[in-house]
């Protein structure tokens, strides 16, 4: 591509849309994932016996170790969310812009 190609796809009201909703939709998730986190050390922080509390009377893990788990997984899942709507929507609207910028 040269520069007037690049040039019309900047330009292009969908160009900008695109890198406004795929921006947005990375800060969510990424605030999200940071609000679970800040959650967390908030917890071990100001609630520590909480993740030393075992699940049951008989059970020798404590509720951190699930916790810490799920935390790690929730990073997963997001990530995946993400993949997901870029590999779709976000995809789908670089196509148009491509095909647009070309003609």
């Amino acid at each position: 591509m040269n520069d007037s190609t690049y040039k019309r796809i900047e330009q292009n009201p969908r160009f900008q849309e695109l890198v406004a909703k795929r921006d947005r939709f990375a800060w969510t998730l990424s605030f999200l994932m940071l609000g679970l986190y800040v959650a967390f050390i908030l917890l071990i922080a100001f609630e520590p016996q909480v993740l030393g509390t075992r699940i049951s009377d008989t059970s020798p893990i404590t509720w951190g170790i699930p916790i810490g788990v799920g935390l790690i997984i929730s990073a997963f899942i997001l990530t995946g969310i993400y993949v997901k709507r870029a590999n779709g929507e976000f995809d789908e609207m670089n196509k148009q812009i491509l095909k647009e910028a070309q003609q």
